[in-house]
């Protein structure tokens, strides 16, 4: 009886229904913001930053192979999505397609778990906001506190303005072997050190962020495509210019694409290392830039705020896919002919790059973009999550308070202020490293469970109306699983025991309230067996 009731599947028809019209969340949202809706989730930290890493540590030039697999991959379950979504269209991402297919308590899991992708991957993206606002403001020689910049406890070291060449203008920086070699090298021998609290950008990004979302829904867009249109402009321009230079310098191109897929590096006893250049290297490097396409599902959480979703919602989600795609494969392309691999390993690959072209008034602007391009991520981020826990509680899974909405702004205003004081609590004493591994592990679960649902459904209910159909959905969904799971299985053990406790408090809370207040178990509810 008792796994009856976990089980027990929510009717297609009965996810349907809309709570009365003071409940409701605002129709306001077009094809094309959601696709830059999307657009604003994707393009952020993957492009600003990770392609650089992975194409220095990795996979050489052929970061442009390790994009398209990626790719590839986020389109197998991009059209699982957009299926979904255009099905089911209500608030609840993954959540809510899970409650349709496979039952109550794996609803409550996927739930729990999507925690960790948009309230987790809001503060990582926060760190990265913080990191580039510092830079850009050292670049005009205004140092922030040491303090107030980095995670809770990181050591912080003060390197004077100039003495370093890889760091024109000095600041507070984390301590690292290299950094205290290099400062050895130039005559500092006890650097002035201190201790940070809290990383305060981080913080402040997240509180505007979640004001403007709790001022309404069309502000927050109107906002997130202002931002789009700057960072997009900026990576344009970063392209026509680097583009430019390389047509009037082939030969620069030739030299850093010489070697495409550089040989597998070694260790000191002349063992291949796996994943670091040859094919292996490009695979590492496509699991490592999965982080860059997180963002596309976001876009089916706000399908209760979508003037016609069923189809609307796959021209956001498949449109946001496609576009980053090409702008990422277009930037790895034009960075990795300006500046040979081994030098992108850098917190700014792009500005590294206009560097190369001799443009270096065009660094700050990049540096802009960056910023531009990080803030709508967090803002997409934070629109998402209140909206899972306001569809939870309209299921009875959380308390009823959690779906009240604001009298005026129609927005989940209570949700998202607690998320903002979360995410800004996450952002502000977390390091970037371990907030990064959960937020891939928690993306990737969900991908995983949409794919599955996408068959379950098209086996156990035929005849629903699909405005959308995945193509060869059963080869589709699969390979969208399996590529999914070979990457969570990539992913560090601690970050697997990390999931394992944050699974279990949530469990914990399901069974202690959601079990027993569930809509679809009251008596008024009609439950069908599943």
């Amino acid at each position: 009886m008792l796994w009856r009731r976990l089980l027990v599947t929510k009717p297609v028809h009965q996810l349907m229904d809309v709570p009365g019209e003071g409940e409701q969340l605002k129709r306001v949202l077009g094809p094309m913001a959601l696709v830059s809706l999307g657009v604003g989730a994707i393009i952020g930290a993957g492009i600003f930053v990770l392609t650089g890493q992975a194409a220095a540590e990795h996979a050489g030039p052929a970061i442009v192979l390790s994009f398209i697999i990626a790719g590839i991959g986020c389109a197998f379950a991009g059209l699982c999505y957009a299926e979904m979504a255009s099905m089911i269209p209500v608030s609840g991402s993954a959540y809510t397609y899970s409650y349709a297919t496979m039952g109550e308590l794996m609803a409550w899991i996927i739930g729990w778990d999507l925690i960790l992708e948009y309230s987790l991957g809001a503060a990582t993206v926060s760190v990265g906001w913080s990191g580039y606002v510092t830079s850009f403001l050292r670049d005009f020689g205004i140092h922030l506190p040491g303090q107030l910049i980095a995670a809770t406890g990181t050591e912080m070291l003060w390197v004077p303005p100039d003495l370093l060449a890889s760091m024109k203008t000095g600041g507070w920086v984390p301590v690292s072997e290299q950094l205290l070699k290099d400062l050895s090298a130039a005559g500092v021998s006890d650097p002035v050190r201190t201790i940070a609290l809290f990383n305060l950008p981080a913080v402040f990004v997240v509180a505007v962020a979640t004001g403007l979302l709790v001022v309404g829904i069309s502000e927050s867009a109107t906002a997130n495509n202002v931002i789009v249109i700057i960072k997009v402009g900026v990576l344009v321009l970063f392209l026509v210019t680097g583009a430019i230079f390389l047509l009037n310098n082939p030969t620069l191109f030739s030299k850093n694409w010489e070697v495409f897929i550089p040989e597998q590096a070694v260790d000191a006893e002349g063992n291949p290392i796996f994943g670091k250049y040859g094919w292996s290297g490009v695979l590492t490097g496509a699991g490592v830039i999965f982080f860059a396409y997180i963002g596309f599902d976001a876009v089916s959480t706000a399908a209760q705020e979508a003037k016609n979703p069923q189809r609307d919602m796959p021209i956001g989600i498949l449109g946001s896919l496609v576009v980053c795609t090409l702008f990422y494969i277009a930037v790895a392309v034009v960075l990795t002919g300006l500046v040979n691999y081994k030098s992108l390993g850098v917190a700014d690959p792009v500005a590294v790059g206009i560097d190369a072209t001799g443009s270096t008034w065009m660094k700050p602007i990049i540096k802009l973009g960056a910023i531009a391009g990080l803030s709508s991520v967090i803002l997409v981020m934070l629109l998402a999550q209140p909206r899972i826990f306001y569809t939870m509680a309209i299921d009875g899974l959380l308390p009823h308070f959690v779906a009240t909405l604001h009298p005026r702004f129609r927005t989940p205003a209570l949700t998202t202020i607690i998320t903002g004081v979360a995410v800004a609590i996450a952002g502000g004493m977390t390091p970037i490293g371990i907030l990064g591994h959960l937020v891939s592990i928690g993306t990737l679960l969900a991908f995983v469970l949409v794919c599955g649902g996408v068959v379950v459904l098209r086996y156990t209910q035929p005849n629903l109306q699909r405005p959308f159909k995945a193509p060869l959905v059963e080869v589709t969904a699969t390979l969208g699983i399996l590529i999914c799971l070979s990457q969570m299985y990539a992913l560090p053990v601690d970050t697997w025991w990390r999931l394992a406790i944050w699974m279990g408090i949530g469990l914990a809370i399901y069974f202690c309230y959601g079990f027993w207040f569930s809509k679809l178990h009251q008596p008024a509810a009609t439950t069908p067996a599943s």
